[in-house]
Formats: structure tokens, sequence, C-alpha cells
């Protein structure tokens, strides 16, 4: 920098290249500083709104980050408590199962110990089996439910769909809760509305646990003299004429629960913690179950409660008609009366009654039943066969019969209708009268049926057919690796007239039914878990024999219970299958259909 003619001005020398030569280059001082500083200035400007922008990004990072970081928090902390809620679930529901599983145990282990130091007082020794066996079902029906949720947790829970008949559902329901019933002094009934489609496409076994579950609940938590009602309703199905939709309802007048807990009541391992239920056994997995199997079918399920008045459940499920022509069922063009104290059965029953060819009045209690067929006896009129229920208002179905029976005679048959076993009234109805019973709920099969024996022969009332089974002369090869187990099944069968023979496992099996001669064995009894060979392998080499006799009867007698264990047996050829602990009743009716070719 340097001044020329009393100005500052800046020189800058640069060599010329491939010379000696110098370029000179001078300009005023203030031009070029102008420039320079309006660069530097610039580049400030740059510099700054660089780093706005960075600490701006740097920032929306931060508050991003920052508040996703606070929502997994409080996931976390949701999942937290969750787990933590889950986990006392849990706890609480080990301690109700190690109460609710030594209570039962407790039973049998002391009615055992009382029954043998009494073994000749007879009656103290029934008594005690008789409560052996009661705490045995409760002690079975908490396993299952625990084996059930494991299931369902693991998703191996499959549904098994076959033909299914609703009466035969119902009518098993009503025989399994009549007892518990019974025993707390409860109103029970059951109402059919509209039931066309009695054959339907479902899983009959999850079908049955749902009805027992519900209704196990209504008759636990309904106090003595209460009162449970089940309904079944036909509706139009949204997913076309190829299904119905059946709405089954089960109402109580228990003890209803509180709306936080109605909230929860399908979650597992859950009880209303509070004094009413603290008497109450059960694992709290029962309704869970129950959730899941409705969803599994792709149906609904609501609950409707008033704590301290009851509880309402509503079930819909969709079902896949059956292709199955069912029987054309029509009966005379007779008149008939029905009494029930319920306007809505009435209504159902005289429309079930039509459509099956017979005409049908009906009223709600005995003194105006009474007044009707008093009115048709005088015109000479009267009804062919009146329907009485058994727990009429004010004057119950007997006495309604025994005064019918004063104006009537004994020309017209007066046919009982209840929910309940008949056996305790039946000496007192027959002496008033009573000609015979129709058990509820009243299909339109149960009407046609019931009716027709009386239809076709009214003079005489046909008396109710005792079914005794006996298997005197069969043979069956059991095969079972647990002595006990063959000791208890031998006992209780060989009383129906079985002769045994026991093979203590699979291949045993197969080389005594080999080794016997053609038609020697009339069915084989067949475990599942056995050493060597187990019970499929066993029954496929029977199956694959070169002998007239490999296609007997072969039924899985096994604790392996659930429905894919029944579908696997069947595939690997089996006839049927029975669940351990053995109902005799159920074999009895198995080995019976076997032996008649209809399984």
């Amino acid at each position: 920098m340097f001044k020329m003619d009393g100005e500052r001005r800046q020189m800058y020398c640069s060599k010329l290249p491939s010379s000696e030569w110098y370029l000179i280059t001078t300009l005023p001082y203030g031009t070029l500083n102008e420039a320079v500083e309006k660069q530097s200035h610039q580049s400030l400007i740059v510099f700054f709104t660089c780093c706005a922008i960075i600490l701006g990004i740097l920032l929306f990072i931060f508050i991003k980050y920052y508040h996703m970081s606070q929502l997994q928090f409080r996931e976390l902390e949701k999942a937290r408590q969750s787990a933590e809620e889950a986990n006392k679930s849990k706890s609480e529901f080990l301690s109700n199962m190690s109460h609710d599983i030594r209570t039962p145990m407790n039973a049998i282990v002391g009615m055992t110990t009382i029954a043998l130091t009494n073994v000749d007082n007879k009656e103290r020794v029934e008594s005690c089996l008789k409560k052996i066996v009661l705490s045995s079902k409760h002690l079975l029906g908490l396993i299952n439910d625990v084996l059930d949720m494991s299931k369902i947790e693991s998703g191996k829970m499959t549904l098994n769909v076959e033909l299914v008949s609703l009466r035969d559902i119902m009518d098993g329901i009503v025989s399994i809760v009549q007892p518990q019933v019974k025993a707390k002094h409860q109103k029970f009934d059951i109402f059919i509305y509209n039931i066309t489609s009695e054959n339907v496409l479902c899983d009959s076994l999850r079908l049955n646990q749902i009805l027992l579950n519900l209704l196990s609940n209504a008759i636990k938590f309904t106090p003595e003299g209460g009162s449970i009602e089940v309904s079944l309703h036909e509706q139009e199905s949204p997913k076309g004429d190829e299904y119905v939709r059946i709405l089954v309802q089960v109402k109580d007048t228990g003890i209803g629960m509180s709306e936080e807990f109605k909230e929860h009541i399908f979650e597992t391992f859950l009880r209303e913690d509070n004094k009413r239920v603290q008497k109450t056994e059960g694992t709290g997995l029962g309704m869970a179950i129950t959730k899941y199997i409705v969803d599994a079918m792709n149906g609904e399920i609501e609950v409707n409660s008033i704590q301290g008045v009851g509880t309402e459940f509503n079930v819909t499920l969709d079902f896949e008609r059956t292709s199955d022509q069912e029987e054309d069922m029509i009966l005379p063009d007779f008149t008939m009366l029905v009494v029930d104290d319920d306007k809505q059965l009435c209504e159902s029953t005289t429309a079930s009654l039509k459509s099956i060819g017979v005409r049908a009045d009906w009223t709600l209690d005995g003194e105006s039943a009474i007044k009707l067929v008093n009115q048709h006896h005088k015109c000479h009129n009267d009804y062919h066969i009146i329907l009485l229920d058994l727990r009429l208002p004010g004057m119950d179905g007997i006495k309604t019969a025994r005064e019918m029976r004063k104006k009537l005679g004994n020309d017209v048959p007066i046919l009982l209708i209840s929910a309940y076993d008949f056996s305790d009234v039946e000496e007192e109805a027959r002496e008033a009268g009573v000609n015979g019973f129709l058990s509820k709920p009243l299909f339109r099969s149960t009407l046609y049926y019931g009716l027709k024996p009386y239809i076709d022969a009214p003079e005489k009332a046909p008396e109710p057919e005792q079914h005794v089974i006996s298997f005197a002369g069969k043979r069956v090869l059991l095969a079972e690796d647990n002595e006990l187990n063959w000791e208890i099944a031998s006992e209780l069968l060989k009383e129906q007239g079985l002769e045994l023979d026991w093979a203590e496992n699979g291949q045993i099996c197969v080389d005594m039914f080999q080794n016997s001669l053609v038609g020697y064995y009339d069915a084989v009894l067949m475990d599942i878990r056995m050493p060597i060979k187990d019970g499929y392998e066993a029954t496929e080499m029977i199956r694959s024999m070169d002998r007239p006799d490999a296609s007997l009867p072969i039924i899985a007698m096994t604790a392996d219970a659930f429905s894919d264990d029944i579908q696997r047996c069947l595939d690997h050829g089996m006839n049927a299958h029975v669940a351990k602990p053995i109902d005799v009743k159920e074999l009895s009716r198995i080995l019976n259909s076997a032996f008649n070719k209809q399984l």
C-alpha cells in the first residue's frame, strides 16, 4: 500500500509466466477495501444463516426425539404397569388355584379316609363316595380350564366342524345342569323361539363348552331360590341363506357384577376381588375361554349386569345349514292346549305345532286352563292333548291336571312340560292323571316325537323305555400301560358284561390281535401314550393287516381330550374317542353303537 498523488493505493505484483517481466496492478484503496468488506459481510451473513439453519435442524431433531422418547417412555411405563398387573393377576390366580385345587383334593383325601375307617357302614361309605365323585368332577373342571387356556395361549386350539343337532346339544346341557340347579333350589327354565333349522354344522364340543361355562357361572353366582333362564332365538344370517344365526341368551338373578369388573370379565386370570365372591371357587378362566371360542367361531358375546340384580349374557353365532333333508314331521289336524306362564314360549310352541299340522290354544295359568277345558268339554269339543307346565304360578301343573281329570275323565292325554327332572314328581303326577312328560326345550322335533305316540294310540300312554345295555359275550382288547388305569377300566367294564384282555403297550396289543382267531375280539380300546408303540402306530398296524376283522371298532380311550386330539385319532383310523377319566355311560353308549355297526 502506498500514496500516489496524495491518494492511498494498493499495489499487487504478479510474475508473468515464461518471462522475466512482472505485472503490476494498482487500485485505489477504497474500491478494493469496499469489495473485501462487502465479501466479508456476505460471508458473515451466510455463516450465521447456516448456523441458524443447523441450530434449527438440531433443535427440531432434539424436540422430535425428545417427544418420541417421551412416547416410548410412556409406552414402556404402560407395558411395565401391564406386566405388573399381569404378574399380580397370575399371582392371585395361582393363589386362588392353590386354594381351589386343595379344596376338592382335601375332600377326596378326607372322604377316602373316612370311607376306609367305615367299610362296614354301607350308608356312610356311599355318602363318602358320592362326595368324592362330586369333588373329582369339580377338580377335573378346574384342570380342564387351565389346560384349555394353555392350549389357547399357544395358538393350538382348533375347531372340529361336524353335523350337530341343536336339540341334542340343549338336551345334554339340561341333563348336566339339572342336579346343580336342584341342589341350590333354583328356578330353571329354557325357551326355544322360532328354531326351524335344528341341524347345523359347528364344533359341538366347543358349543357345549360355551353354554356350560355361561350356565355354570349363572348357577354359581345365583343364590338359592334364584332364577336362571336360557333361550335360543333364530334369526336371518347376514352371511346369506346358507347360514342361520342363533342367538343364545343366559339370564340369571344372581349377585351381578360391578361396572369396573364388567370391563375386564373376558380377561384371563381375573376374578372380581371382593367379599361377595370370596367363597366361590373357580379359575377365573371360564369367561376368557368362552370369549376366545366365540371369536374363533366368528361370533359375538355381550354382557349386561347390574350389581345385586343379575347378569345377562348374549352370544350370537352364525352356523352353516346342513344339506341333509329333515324328516317330514306332520301330525293329524288335532286341537291342543298349551299352558305355560311364559307368553313367548306359548306363542313359539303353538307356532311349532302349527308347522307340524296341529292347531293349538294357549294360556298362562292353571285356572284359565281349567276354564278353557271346561268350556270345550261342555261343547263336546275336548282338546285332543293338553301340555301343562310343571311350575305354573298359583296352581301348579299337577294340581291343574288333577282338576282337569274331574271333568275330562281319562280320555284326553295330559303331558307335563318342564326343564326339571321329572323323577321326583313322577309318582304324584301319575296319581293326578298325568299321562307323560316332555322335557324342555320344546324343539319342533321334540314336540313331534313326543306327541306322536299319544296321537297314534291316545288310549294307551307309553311307558318310559328302560334302556339296559348288556355286552354279554363281547370280548374287548384293552391297550393300557398303566396298571391302575387297567384295574379301574376292568372293574367298570366287566360290570357291563364285557370280557377284557389286557395289553400293556401298543406292540403287545398288535401282537395279541395278530395272534388271535378271526373275530375273537369285537373291539379295541386304545390308549394313546404308550411305550414301544403308541396308540396311533398300533391302530395303523392293525388296520393294515390282511384279515377280515382288521376293520373292527377301535376306540381311543385317552387323557388327550382336545378337539384336535380327537381329530387326530379319527385321522389315524380310530372310530371314536372317549376322554379319561372314564365316563361309563358315554363309553357304554359308544360301545353299543360300535357293536351295532353305527360308528
